[in-house]
């Protein structure tokens, strides 16, 4: 009977699995930069040549990229899923803005059920911090602009991803992080005037959210957050229809 020999498994792969754990899990951020490597080797418990063997691996692969005398960080484009000239083009279209909203249905509603039925102590107080930040905007309507409520309300949306445990989830809310803030931002001005009662509905819907997922209803929680899309995607078509009559108008008043 013969057996293949046991291949002995180098320190810097073990280096190189925690370190992928923790990219995958969203501990390490795209465009973060890694602690320096006495302090990283000293955190790890092993050699910098080992520590610097494993950073080279993952260089390698296009996880990590190293600067001059600047150390070392976790690629920028991690996790893009669309380039800047794209993220123009999906926001400056009426169709695309459409598409995006049907994309966010499906996708927050499940990171909304699986944050509920797995979010740990530290999520949740993530969670209160983003909410808070977010009613807050609410609160000081007159003195925010529309950028820094849509920076807070993408906020409130990725903390419902990250404690859904979820790295696909996460991955993909982050990757669209920067196009859900301009979602909200182009949304929001004209939802606000055409029904007056939409900022109302929109705090009631993201309390009844946040509070679902604190409290663990996780059924409960996908339910408010379809409706709370559904919603937005309701008030965008009287706002589409609206400007649609208004240019019919004044072709005819041109006639």
């Amino acid at each position: 009977m013969g057996f293949d020999q046991i291949r002995q498994r180098r320190l810097s792969d073990d280096i190189v699995e925690q370190l992928e754990g923790m990219i995958l899990e969203g501990t390490l951020k795209a465009g973060e930069r890694l602690p320096a490597e006495r302090a990283l080797a000293e955190q790890f418990g092993v050699s910098r040549p080992s520590l610097r063997e494993a950073i080279q691996k993952l260089a390698a692969k296009g996880l990590l990229v190293s600067r001059q005398g600047g150390g070392n960080y976790v690629v920028e484009s991690l996790g893009s899923t669309f380039s800047d000239p794209l993220l123009h083009l999906l926001e400056s279209n009426p169709e695309a803005q459409r598409d995006l909203l049907e994309f966010r249905h499906t996708l927050e509603a499940s990171c909304a059920y699986y944050a509920a039925l797995r979010a740990t102590d530290v999520d949740r107080e993530r969670l209160t911090a983003a909410f808070n930040e977010l009613q807050d905007c609410y609160t000081r309507h007159d003195e925010v602009s529309r950028a820094e409520e849509g920076a807070a309300d993408a906020k409130f949306h990725l903390a419902i991803a990250e404690a859904s445990h979820n790295a696909v989830l996460l991955h993909t809310i982050r990757g669209l992080f920067d196009l859900l803030k301009r979602n909200v931002v182009t949304n929001i001005g004209g939802m606000y005037k055409q029904r007056t009662e939409t900022r109302d509905m929109l705090i009631t819907q993201h309390r009844e959210l946040y509070l679902a997922i604190i409290e663990g209803r996780a059924e409960q929680a996908r339910e408010v957050s379809s409706r709370h899309i559904l919603y937005v995607q309701e008030v965008l078509e009287e706002v589409r229809q609206e400007v649609q009559r208004m240019a019919r108008a004044e072709r005819r008043k041109g006639i």
